[in-house]
């Protein structure tokens, strides 16, 4: 992405290629919650599922394909300012360290304004998180559904705690976002500057895209490799009863690692690092076009 690029079109590009991301990936993202959220097995029994196939296909069979789309309607519903947040405040931690539009920024001045970005990110993306994880859980079937969907999850967590409870697991979702996000855009603007060609030369369209697909989809992937820990501490905080951990995130982590061990802060990647690379390779795509878009309709934005 060109440096000179207004934080406006950064913030209108970003929604697009936003909800780009999320009918990508999203029934990845539904297993990847499940595996991480599911209970210990008791002594002697096997666990709810063997892994990412077994948990696919188990959801298919209760609840049809509709059941990895669960909870879709609050990411596709916050997914626009969500991405759109992010990657204005990727524009403006550009800005803030640009002596001229023009200039050219370092690696570490790329992965700072990334990991700026995720501070944005987090206000907006703390509840949708909370709601879309409480939902992904629900069993379909005959099991009884706590939540009829992404509305009633709201009011019935306003009812049980105001605020609070919605916003529950914001501080570790700040932790997942603000390195991730700064390893996100720094791996994406690396490889972009890599298979960019020599001066002069023109590069062709389809070979463009290649190198956008490429860059996005390994940019999800190192964003992953950094937020995987923090993302699954967030989750079981964010699906666990009101009252389980008193200390939030320190009390998580002090569980996992006495019952299950440091892997455990990975339950779940396989799905993840699944879904991450055609997910950013789609959000990517969608803000390099949406953006050529806005230059054509509104240069002077």
């Amino acid at each position: 992405m060109s440096e000179n690029k207004s934080p406006i079109k950064y913030f209108l590009s970003g929604g697009f290629g936003g909800v780009c991301t999320v009918l990508a990936g999203h029934p990845l993202d539904t297993i990847k919650v499940r595996l991480q959220t599911m209970p210990l097995p008791a002594a002697g029994q096997a666990p709810l599922y063997a892994g990412t196939l077994d948990c696919a296909k188990k959801t298919i069979a209760r609840e049809g394909f509709r059941g990895l789309y669960k909870g879709m309607s609050a990411p596709i519903t916050g997914v626009a300012p969500i991405f759109a947040v992010s990657f204005f405040g990727f524009g403006v931690g550009k800005r803030l360290q640009q002596r001229t539009p023009d200039e050219e920024l370092s690696y570490g001045q790329l992965f700072a304004a990334g990991a700026f970005s995720g501070i944005f990110t987090t206000t907006v993306m703390a509840p949708g998180e909370r709601i879309k994880c409480l939902l992904q859980i629900q069993q379909g079937g005959n099991t009884p559904q706590k939540y009829s969907g992404m509305v009633d999850c709201a009011k019935q967590l306003y009812a049980e705690g105001g605020m609070r409870s919605i916003y529950k697991g914001a501080f570790a979702t700040l932790l997942r976002d603000v390195p991730a996000s700064g390893m996100y855009f720094l791996t994406y603007e690396y490889i972009q500057r890599a298979l960019a060609p020599a001066p002069g030369v023109k590069l062709d369209a389809s070979v463009a895209l290649l190198g956008t697909i490429f860059a996005g989809g390994m940019a999800g992937i190192a964003n992953w490799a950094i937020g995987m820990p923090a993302d699954v501490l967030k989750s079981r905080l964010q699906t666990a009863p009101e009252g389980t951990y008193p200390k939030g995130i320190r009390d998580v982590f002090r569980e996992l690692m006495k019952t299950e061990g440091p892997l455990a802060l990975y339950k779940g990647v396989t799905p993840v690092m699944l879904r991450a690379f055609p997910a950013n390779a789609a959000c990517f795509i969608g803000v390099e076009v949406f953006m050529k878009f806005l230059n054509v309709v509104a240069p002077g934005l």
